[in-house]
């Protein structure tokens, strides 16, 4: 059986309606390009679609805090490279890793980290992961040596220096 990848990648093009006058991706649209490809990426890869297992289930997962940073700017109809990754998980919570690149990924444009807790909806309280998910987190959870966020965008700062 081959075995999932740990991370996910996608491209996608900046469009002009989410850009400022600057021709740059506006602040808050970097959030909508980053989520949604990660969810289109589940998809893709996992055939996790939270769409549907919210409807079937009843329980989705729901956005706890995000940090970000911007490094360098998107620009208007650039092709960006965006990746992801599962960073850490338990019972009721996931920790994901998002980067934006430009389309041959040697400038980094954006990082966020995202905290999501799964969510029972009809209940309206947290929910534990039922076994399925968390050996699907299991198989595809990829740590970070760092711990901190600005630890990590330190980490990724350094590491473009010297490549």
């Amino acid at each position: 059986m081959m075995s999932l990848p740990k991370i996910l990648e996608s491209k996608t093009q900046i469009r002009f309606q989410d850009c400022d006058p600057f021709q740059h991706l506006n602040n808050a649209s970097y959030f909508n390009y980053l989520i949604n490809a990660r969810e289109d990426q589940l998809i893709d890869n996992y055939n996790l679609d939270i769409y549907k297992h919210a409807i079937t289930t009843g329980k989705s997962w729901v956005v706890g805090s995000h940090q970000i940073t911007y490094l360098k700017p998107a620009n208007l109809m650039e092709t960006v490279v965006i990746d992801s990754q599962l960073i850490k998980f338990n019972g009721k919570s996931l920790w994901v890793e998002i980067r934006m690149w430009n389309e041959d990924k040697t400038v980094l444009k954006a990082v966020l980290w995202s905290t999501f807790t799964y969510f029972n909806i009809v209940k309206q309280h947290s929910e534990t992961h039922s076994d399925d998910l968390m050996s699907l987190f299991e198989e595809v959870v990829y740590p970070l040596k760092q711990t901190s966020f600005d630890e990590r965008i330190k980490s990724l700062r350094y590491q473009k220096q010297t490549v």
